[in-house]
C-alpha cells in the first residue's frame, strides 16, 4: 500500500461571514499527482494555502509524511515546494537572482544553489531572461520562475496553485514532463485547477471541491465514472445557469 505524502483533517477556515473552506479531509498517496478541482471560490486556493503553511486554519491538522505540519513548520517546508497563485514575489530581484534566494534560504550551499538554478532557467526556457527583473516578466514568465524556485531544493511534495494558468502551449508540456518525471521519481504533486480536461490528462487522483467542502476523491477512475471528469463535475456541483438571451449582443 502507497503511504501518504500529506493528510489534511478537518480543515476549516472562516474568513469573517464566509467559511472558505469548511472541513477538508483528504488523503494525498505518496508518488502521486493529485488534482485539486473546483469552480472560482471553491476554496482550492485556501486549502492548498493551509496545506503548505502559508495560512493557519481555524481548525484541522495538516501532516506530510506522519509529519504535524504546526507543530514543526520549518521541518515539514523542508520536503515542501510551493507555488502559490497570485503571492507577492521579490519581483525587483532578477530571475536568478530569486531562484538563488529562495535554494540559500533551504540551507543549500551556493554552488548547488548556482547548478540547479541553471539548469531550471535552461529547462523552462528563461535562460536569456536570467537577468531581466521579475517584475518586467510577463504573467506565464512568472509561473514558471515561482515553479524554479517551488523546485530548487529538491522537496518531496509539491503544492502547485493554477501551474498553468497563462503558460503557452509549449512550456506547459515541459512543466507537465518536469512534473510526470517528478512523480515518476516517488515525489508527489498537488495542483489545483479549474480546466478539467488538464487534469485528467496530467493526475492520476482526483478531489472534486466546491464551497469549501470535498464533493468526490479518490483515484481518477473512481471519481469520474463512466463519463468524463467534467460530466461528474458538473453533476457535482451544479449545471450550467440559465442561458442569457442578451438580445442587445445581436446585430
Amino acid at each position: 500500500m502507497p503511504t501518504t505524502a500529506l493528510a489534511l483533517r478537518g480543515l476549516t477556515k472562516r474568513f469573517g461571514a464566509k467559511v472558505a473552506v469548511g472541513g477538508v479531509d483528504l488523503d494525498v498517496p505518496s508518488g502521486a499527482c493529485f488534482g485539486l478541482v473546483g469552480p472560482n471560490g471553491a476554496g482550492k486556493t485556501t486549502t492548498l494555502s493551509i496545506a503548505s503553511g502559508l495560512l493557519r486554519p481555524d481548525a484541522g491538522s495538516v501532516a506530510v509524511h506522519g509529519r504535524d505540519l504546526w507543530s514543526d513548520l520549518v521541518a515539514a517546508k523542508q520536503v515542501l515546494g510551493i507555488m502559490p497563485d497570485g503571492a507577492r514575489l521579490f519581483d525587483r530581484l532578477t530571475g536568478a537572482q530569486l531562484v538563488t534566494y529562495a535554494g540559500l534560504l533551504r540551507g543549500m550551499d551556493r554552488r548547488t544553489v548556482d547548478a540547479r538554478r541553471d539548469e531550471l532557467l535552461d529547462v523552462l526556457g528563461l535562460a536569456r531572461d536570467a537577468g531581466t527583473l521579475v517584475v518586467d516578466y510577463s504573467a506565464g514568465m512568472v509561473k514558471k520562475i515561482t515553479l524554479a524556485s517551488a523546485l530548487v531544493h529538491a522537496p518531496r511534495v509539491l503544492l502547485l496553485d493554477e501551474p498553468f494558468e497563462a503558460v503557452d502551449p509549449i512550456s506547459a508540456a515541459v512543466i507537465r514532463d518536469i512534473l510526470e518525471r517528478f512523480t515518476a521519481g516517488g515525489g508527489t504533486v498537488v495542483v489545483s485547477s479549474h480546466v478539467m480536461d488538464l487534469v485528467e490528462r496530467l493526475c492520476d487522483h482526483v478531489a472534486i471541491i466546491a464551497d469549501g467542502t470535498v464533493r468526490a476523491a479518490g483515484t481518477l477512475a473512481q471519481v469520474r465514472g463512466p463519463g468524463t471528469l467534467e460530466q461528474r463535475f458538473v453533476e457535482l456541483v451544479g449545471g450550467m445557469p440559465l442561458r442569457a438571451e442578451l438580445p442587445w449582443l445581436l446585430s
